[in-house]
């Protein structure tokens, strides 16, 4: 009667999708992405911005460091909830050549942080505005009136309930329909996709960035806070309906504050 070694049998290969998951340019490309979110954070979290923003909201040594902050803080928040897209991206890409696969991943995600980084120069301009009227504090960078806080939190669950917003989050949940509905091969095509991604990635989240300008814009709980809520709206099933919890939430907040203003 003949025994089987349990230890003499071979381990069973991976299934070929957890095999294709875990391929060298996706790990590649999943550890950038970490890295500069962490170095994106970890510059949030150790700049000291309150000599910068001391200077005259209009001049120059005011609205650079603004937008810097800000383009880091677009890094930080929005580059996480784009990590699925990305990743689905190295995974497709059929070069042969590794180093072009992992260079259209680069391009990619280059191109879809720069829809951002416009933004980033809007939102340092807005930034510039509003602390020069006296709207926002210069030091917390948070509107002071609560009564136009609460209008802002209503606004943004209003937004959230808009067709504008349903058709941006449609397109950030299905990485699967995205990539394959605008798929082009080469570098082009990774600016054309990301710039393409980023677009509707900034229809879907732009107001609740400005939501930064009602909890404080140096207050990095909030900041976090704001990033978790976009990572779980982008990663969740469309059938849980976060868009509309995060609508009740935002409403239910717009609403105390102008009964507490």
């Amino acid at each position: 009667m003949s025994s089987t070694n349990r230890g003499d049998r071979p381990l069973p290969e991976p299934p070929a999708a957890l095999r294709a998951l875990l391929s060298h340019d996706v790990l590649i490309s999943a550890g950038a992405l970490a890295l500069a979110a962490g170095l994106a954070w970890a510059w949030l979290i150790r700049s000291d911005q309150m000599s910068a923003m001391m200077a005259k909201p209009w001049s120059t040594a005011y609205w650079w460091p603004a937008f810097i902050m800000w383009a880091l803080m677009m890094v930080a928040m929005m580059l996480p909830s784009a990590a699925p897209m990305i990743l689905l991206r190295a995974r497709l890409d059929r070069w042969e050549a590794r180093r072009e696969r992992l260079v259209n991943t680069l391009i990619f995600a280059s191109a879809y942080l720069l829809v951002w980084a416009a933004f980033s120069a809007l939102a340092a301009t807005l930034q510039a505005a509003l602390v020069d009227s006296g709207l926002v504090s210069s030091m917390s960078l948070s509107l002071g009136d609560r009564t136009i806080a609460g209008w802002l939190l209503l606004a943004a669950a209003a937004y959230q309930l808009s067709g504008v917003k349903a058709s941006c989050l449609e397109q950030c949940q299905s990485p699967v329909h995205f990539v394959m509905r605008y798929w082009k091969p080469g570098a082009a095509g990774a600016v054309r996709l990301g710039l393409i991604h980023g677009l509707y990635c900034l229809g879907c989240c732009w107001v609740l960035m400005l939501l930064l300008f009602a909890g404080g814009v140096m207050n990095l709980a909030w900041v976090a806070a704001l990033a978790i809520v976009v990572s779980i709206e982008k990663w969740a099933p469309p059938q849980w309906k976060i868009s509309f919890l995060i609508a009740a939430a935002l409403a239910i907040g717009g609403i105390g504050l102008l009964i507490s203003g």
